[in-house]
């Protein structure tokens, strides 16, 4: 099957009712979460911008006997504060890099929760594609729970390794583009990748398969995760990427398959 016909018939799969109902259902809870969530943290980080705790402790000596003074104030915004939060342009600034980080940062959280939560659709949706196109094909599987739940803590813990081993490149224009997204694109596309083929492939095809088709995996999960940077297509798009996945990996075990 050609690309693009591959993407017209995930086009066809996606669209259909039982497939909608597993994009939309599991990720309004979540939309609403992290839109919550958002406004929690920018609010958080402009209240920090308008109020300044400040204390202190003054130590002194007076006839040889030591006096210890406890200061304690809260100060609305130091002088840069101040001057940020009373002028009306650079208020605004302020507010917009907050909410344009505190943005960054959702976006970011949720594309990790959306592939967390499609891990558990993905059972269903690979079903549902066998019965509608692969009833030939046997869906094996080659893992378990206590494997799933220690590759996923690996990966992200890999993925929050290279965040930090990234931090200098996040300072170098165009390539803090990359360095960014580096850490949270290899999570997703191990997430993405082991979630079908755990469903589907016995390990010796998972193996032949990531060896022979690689480039073309990373490929096809590059342009995913390019998508799930534009705001909220990660809520809806997911099972469509377990779609679009889920045909290229039956079409490649069934060639195996006939082969073997």
């Amino acid at each position: 099957m050609s690309e693009q016909n591959l993407l017209i018939q995930s086009t066809k799969d996606f669209l259909t009712p039982k497939m909608l109902k597993y994009a939309i259902l599991p990720f309004i809870v979540t939309l609403v979460v992290m839109y919550i969530l958002f406004f929690v943290i920018a609010g958080i980080g402009i209240d920090q911008l308008g109020t300044l705790n400040v204390q202190s402790t003054q130590t002194t000596i007076q006839n040889g006997i030591p006096h210890t003074e406890s200061i304690s104030a809260q100060l609305e915004g130091s002088a840069i504060i101040k001057f940020l939060m009373s002028s009306a342009i650079t208020s605004w600034i302020a507010t917009f890099f907050i909410y344009a980080i505190g943005g960054f940062l959702t976006l970011y959280a949720s594309i990790f929760v959306a592939v967390i939560i499609i891990g558990f659709l993905t059972p269903l949706v690979m079903r549902e594609l066998q019965r509608r196109h692969y009833n030939d094909l046997e869906m094996i599987g080659h893992s378990n729970i206590f494997t799933t739940l220690f590759l996923v803590i690996k990966w992200t813990l890999t993925m929050l390794l290279l965040f930090i081993l990234l931090v200098p490149f996040y300072f170098i224009p165009l390539v803090n583009i990359v360095a960014l997204n580096l850490p949270l694109y290899y999570f997703f596309h191990k997430m993405m990748t082991f979630d079908i083929s755990s469903n589907l492939c016995t390990t010796e095809e998972d193996k032949q398969i990531k060896y022979f088709s690689k480039n073309s995996l990373r490929m096809k999960t590059l342009a995913l995760y390019v998508v799930s940077l534009i705001p909220f297509a990660i809520f809806f798009g997911a099972v469509f990427y377990v779609i679009y996945l889920g045909h290229t990996y039956f079409l490649e075990v069934r060639k195996l398959r006939q082969t073997s």
